[in-house]
């Protein structure tokens, strides 16, 4: 479980940074509020990501034990 949510980290960072670069709107000149930017936004697609691959994960899992 820990090398998953690890991932899914890792990939909400990745997702996070491009979408950071890639934004063409006007940065805020205070830096707490670019950081609080990007760790709110690391956040929510982390919480995301792992709202939907946990419970699909485990469906999977259970569903495989009963067709054995």
């Amino acid at each position: 479980m820990k090398r998953k949510l690890s991932n899914i980290l890792t990939v909400s960072a990745i997702i996070t940074s491009i979408g950071f670069l890639m934004d063409g709107d006007i940065k805020e000149p205070s830096m707490a509020m670019r950081f609080s930017e990007f760790f709110g936004m690391m956040t929510m697609l982390f919480l995301a990501i792992s709202a939907i691959y946990l419970p699909a994960h485990s469906l999977t899992k259970k569903l495989q034990r009963v067709r054995q």
